[in-house]
Order: structure tokens, then sequence, then C-alpha cells
């Protein structure tokens, strides 16, 4: 398996990046966020999914671990494969992304090409809980960090608020803290922006 192509960005085009590697161009399908990523430069690095079907084989570029993953996670929903996988990550960054994912806006997602809601519906559930375990956070069963002293329940508002803030690139304490004296009664999505002002303030 290609884990990775290194070498000169010799064309772009709309979802492809040409990188050429000890005289070999590989032609590397990929998102809008990558293209941006990488325009402009001589020299690019892309980590790669090989596609292997009955009769095709393709490659896939990310500039980012992160978009792989997305990518991987998403082409293992019913209903979605390689070209809808890049339609929702040109239009979301990974962690966008995995905010919806995270937070249930299954709405969002429906704003990419080719995708309706019920597939928007499917990878929200799908992927809630593999986004959950990949952002794992040991301080909320004991309750490390939260204002009131007590644990955060699994599943509850405050629970996916923090979960969200750790799949957006704050530590663990940093969004515990965050979310710790919010109003328990409040929706994920104003935990969540609630918790990023009073982040903003440190």
């Amino acid at each position: 398996m290609i884990y990775s192509v290194r070498g000169k960005l010799i064309h772009t085009d709309s979802e492809l990046a040409v990188v050429e590697c000890a005289g070999v161009g590989y032609a590397c399908k990929t998102t809008f966020y990558t293209l941006q990523k990488i325009q402009g430069r001589e020299e690019v690095a892309l980590y790669t999914y090989l596609a292997v079907r009955e009769n095709d084989v393709d490659l896939f570029g990310f500039s980012t671990l992160e978009e792989l993953k997305c990518f991987r996670m998403l082409i293992t929903v019913s209903g979605v494969g390689p070209k809808m996988a890049l339609s929702i990550l040109s239009f979301n960054t990974p962690s966008q992304f995995a905010l919806a994912v995270a937070t249930g806006d299954a709405r969002s997602l429906t704003k990419c090409r080719g995708v309706g809601s019920k597939t928007a519906q499917r990878i929200v559930l799908e992927l809630k809980d593999k986004i959950s375990k990949e952002n794992t956070i040991s301080v909320r069963s004991s309750g490390e960090g939260i204002g009131t002293g007590a644990a955060v329940p699994a599943g509850s508002a405050a629970d996916e608020a923090i979960t969200a803030l750790v799949v957006l690139g704050y530590g663990e304490n940093e969004a515990v803290q965050a979310v710790g004296g919010l109003d328990p009664a409040l929706s994920v999505e104003d935990m969540i922006k609630q918790a990023l002002k009073k982040l903003a303030k440190f």
C-alpha cells in the first residue's frame, strides 16, 4: 500500500493533484481543501489511500492525516463512495466535518453536492460513535476540571460538547473546564458556542 507521496507538484485540476516522484507522476484524486493548502507550492507531500476495485484503481491524496482519517471513515458508511466523500471534505475542513458529526448536525452535510438528507443522517448515525472514540476523554469519568465537581454523564449535551471541542483541537482539560459551569439545559450547539467564547478569552 502507498502510504504517502512526496515530490514536485506538476499539475492540478478540479479534484486532482499530480505529484512527480522519481520521474513518475502520481495522479491523486483530492479535495478542494487540499488543493487550497498545496496551491503555489513546488514540492508537496500527500497522505494517500489506494482504492482497488474490480475494474479500477484510484489513488487519493490528502494534505493532512486528519483529512485522510475522515475520508477513510466516510467510505465505511453504507452508500458513501469515494466521490461523495471527496465532495463532503471539499465543502468541510476535517474539523468542521467532525464537529457536524459529533453534534448530530446532519443538515449541514446536505449542503454538499450529491448528499441527500437520508445519506447525511446515516453518516451521522454510523460515525458519531467512531468520532467520539477517536477523542475519548478520560477526565470526564472522574469529573476533573468540572466546576461542580460532578462527572459528565456519557451521551449528555456536555459530553458531546467536550467531544466537539477536542475534535476542534483543544486539549481535554481545556474542553472540560470550558464546559464546566455552563447550564446543563443548554443545547450542544449553545454549549459549544459559549465554551469557545470562554476559551477565546484565554
